[in-house]
């Protein structure tokens, strides 16, 4: 793994880990698209790996099935839950110092900005027959 990699991923984490602690989300908000946008994880790749951060304890079966088809990028999940926790401490101080209306718009754009960029890049493989 680069060195590279390495900062893109713990980027990811406190990224994740930030919005998490300050809205709430992370997961299939955050590291999905940012594996598949950023590392070129396949979207199978990505939801496995995003599950393994999220793994302790309530998604287990669900990262089972992923692990089972090969769809689980251990060592990326390993590197973003360890930054996940540090950004979620700072993300909810963050939350806490602004309005509640701020932070629900903050959060309404956010998920209308990844929507558009994931309806846009699906439509895409779509049209192009990329499955």
């Amino acid at each position: 793994m680069t060195p590279q990699t390495i900062i893109i991923l713990s980027s990811i984490g406190i990224l994740a880990g930030i919005l998490s602690g300050f809205v709430g989300v992370g997961g299939g908000i955050i590291i999905v698209p940012a594996l598949v946008f950023l590392l070129g994880l396949t979207q199978h790749e990505a939801q496995g790996t995003s599950l393994f951060v999220l793994a302790m304890p309530v998604v287990w079966l669900g990262l089972m099935n992923y692990w089972k088809e090969g769809n689980v990028q251990w060592k990326y999940g390993l590197i973003i839950a360890a930054t996940f926790f540090v950004g979620a401490y700072f993300g909810s101080k963050l939350s806490l110092k602004l309005s509640p209306s701020l932070v629900k718009f903050l959060f309404g754009l956010l998920m209308a900005l990844v929507s558009v960029k994931l309806i846009l890049s699906g439509y895409q493989s779509i049209v192009a027959n990329e499955d």
